[in-house]
This record gives structure tokens, sequence and C-alpha cells, in this order.
């Protein structure tokens, strides 16, 4: 079976791979680590499609290596402790010289009890890990483990690197399309790179699709269209991704930028997010920073909650969009919000204050006698916080 564009296309050397400039640079650390024939262990974090396992290939290939590679997704943790304590024997009794790097592509997939499980090997420095990860290591990888290997953040692709590859598919007669002379025109080729949203295998897969369709026509922009079907975007609901858009949309509405506020709201939809927890956000938004200016905000948060919670999507995005459009352009007023907290940062510190006399409640006549509600006034404008705070101002 012929094996996929992207996968053909892989780079075997650092002179055919492209980008991460900020790593193998001539004075950058990888470049120089490898031309010092040295190792560590190191964690490589980036999108998908930027080349994380071809590096770790080429790392091993220039080191002299052994390259052992196995998948988080579809290997158990105990297959991998067996390769780890085998080539730690072998390496003790010296009768393997060779250095060994194990490879473990979606690292952050293991829990960390399993994690737990590669710490005495890279700490022994016999086996040199390389961990590839889509999501933030500070989140998914245990602290142990960071701290004994090298976080390398790997970029997405820019769209002349992306533009590079797609002409060594083009051209390349070996591994690429260079036999069936295919070509793409400059619209398609622009949207190619946009829709791959900086991940070459995605891309170059698609490219095979789309030269597979047109028989060695020109390849437009609809058949690039007809190629790609629906473009997924790249939204891990339990990762960084997830709470970035979310960052983003709340800091969009807080700046009343409507248009910015419906976009991220649009790529949570698009991703599959879960409506209420869009809308809960947003009546947490409705409180916490509109407040007293529009009181009812909250009012129409709440109800876009009940309107998602009965109708479901898709339908339940025209009134997510509603409410979202309400509030980014409503006036904004955080004093309560502020003020609860500088009123619980007080509690916190002073504990139980005793509570003024007038304001006790006297349900009997002991406690009326002791003053308890003596001098309470109903609209009183004197302060009726404790004595040790009652010069206090929260609003």
């Amino acid at each position: 079976m012929n094996p996929p564009l992207a996968d053909r296309m892989r780079p075997k050397n650092l002179a055919e791979y492209m980008g991460q400039g900020h790593l193998l640079a001539s004075d950058k650390l990888l470049k120089k680590t490898l031309e010092n024939k040295q190792l560590f262990s190191m964690i490589l974090w980036g999108p998908p499609g930027v080349g994380k396992t071809t590096l770790a290939r080429i790392i091993a290939a220039e080191v002299d290596a052994e390259f052992i590679e196995f998948s988080a997704v579809s290997t158990g943790i105990g297959d991998i402790k067996r390769v780890f304590e085998e080539k730690s024997r072998k390496q003790l009794g010296l009768l393997d010289k060779s250095r060994t790097i194990i490879f473990i592509d979606e690292i952050h997939r293991f829990n960390k009890s399993q994690q737990d499980a590669f710490l005495p090997y890279v700490e022994s420095g016999l086996i040199t890990l390389i961990g590839a990860t889509t999501e933030n290591p500070s989140f998914e990888v245990i602290s142990p483990l960071l701290s004994r290997t090298r976080v390398l953040v790997l970029n997405s692709l820019t769209e002349d690197e992306l533009s590079n590859i797609i002409d060594s598919a083009l051209t390349d007669k070996d591994r690429g399309l260079g036999l069936k002379k295919s070509d793409l025109d400059k619209s398609a080729r622009g949207l190619l790179i946009e829709m791959s949203g900086g991940d070459a295998r995605n891309m170059l897969n698609t490219l095979e699709i789309a030269a597979q369709l047109v028989g060695g026509a020109v390849i437009t922009k609809k058949d690039i269209e007809e190629a790609f079907q629906k473009k997924a975007l790249s939204y891990d609901k339990a990762g960084e991704e997830h709470y970035n858009t979310i960052s983003a949309f709340i800091k969009s509405m807080r700046a009343s930028n409507t248009d910015a506020a419906l976009y991220y709201l649009a790529r949570m939809v698009e991703a599959g997010e879960d409506p209420l927890f869009i809308a809960r956000r947003m009546v947490i938004f409705a409180s916490e920073d509109i407040g007293l200016a529009v009181p009812t905000a909250l009012v129409i948060a709440n109800e876009v909650f009940k309107a998602c919670e009965v109708i479901g999507y898709p339908e339940c995005q025209i009134n997510l969009a509603h409410g979202v459009a309400y509030l980014a352009q409503c006036k904004k007023d955080r004093s309560s919000y502020d003020g609860y907290f500088k009123a619980l940062a007080d509690v916190k510190q002073h504990g139980n204050l005793p509570i003024p006399m007038n304001l006790r409640n006297a349900p009997t006549k002991l406690m009326k006698e002791v003053g308890y509600g003596k001098g309470y006034e109903m609209y009183s404008k004197e302060s009726l916080l404790p004595d040790k705070i009652k010069d206090k101002k929260y609003v």
C-alpha cells in the first residue's frame, strides 16, 4: 500500500526539514547540541503537523542513536517500561554501548502516575526520552518529569514555509507528485495554506486528494474545497486552546468589542463546545463586568442559559449570539464584584468581628435588656460595619 503523501515527503535530515529556525539556526541550542553529538531528554510541544515526530527521528539520526517509537494512544505503559528496563540493563552491563532514544508521541495522554514510571530512567541518563505533545506541558506533564527535561516549543509553520513544502511535493518525482505533473493555481494554493492551519501533514494529504480528483489537470480553489470538505478546528475541551478561546471571548465582551466576541463564540460553537458552558460564562460575566451599570443584563444572560437548556444546538447558537452582542454592548461596572472581594478579604483577615449591637436580633427580653437592637434606625446614614472596620468603603 502506498503511504500518504505527508508520510512519503517526511524530511530525512535537517537540510530537508522546514521551519523551527528558533531551534535549528546555527547559533541555537538544538543545532549546537546536534553538531556536538550530544543528547538531552526533551518535550517537543507544538500544534499538529509541524514536524515533532520528524524532528525526533532526525535527532536520533544526527547523533547515531537507536530510535524506539511509541504512541501513548496505542501503547500501554507496561510495554514502554519493559523497553526502558531492558535497555538500561544492557547499558549498565556494557552489553550495548549505543545510545537509545525513546520517543513517545502524545505523551500527555499518559496520566500523572503513568508518567512517574519514566522518572528513574530519565534521571539516570541511560535513556534519552523525547516526548511530543500538542497540549501545554505545564498542565499535562508532571513537574518532576518537566524538571528532568527541556521543553522545546515548535511553532506553526509560516505561509512561506508551507508554500515551499507544496513546491517540494509537486516537483519530487520519487516521493511526491512530480510524475503526475500536478500543479495548482494561485487561489488554490492560498486556500490550501489557509485551511491547513499550519498543519503540513493535513495540507499535503489534502493536496494529494485534490491531485487525484483532477487527474493531472491544474488544481483549482474549488478542488481544494472539495478535498478539504470541512476544516477541523483545533480545540481540546480539556486543553490549553479551550482556555485560550474562552479567555479571548470574555475579554472581548469586557472590551465591548462585539465583533471579536462573536468571532470567538463562533469558534467555540463550530468546535462543538457545550452551549451551557458558554452560557454559564455569560451569566457570570453579566454580574462580574456589567453589574450595576445594567442590572437587567443578568436577566438576559439567564434567559440565554435557559434557551440553551431547552433548545440545544444548532438553534441555540442564535440565542448565544443575541446574548453575546447584548452583553458586549452594555456599559460596564465592576464595582459590585470588586467591592465584594474587598469585603471578603476583610472577613478572611479579621474573622468574625463583633456585629454592632444596634444590628443584632433581639427575640428575647434578656437580649433587649443587654442592648441587642438598641438604637436601630431603619434608614440610618451611619456605618453599619463592625467598629474595627467601620470606615471601610467597598463600593
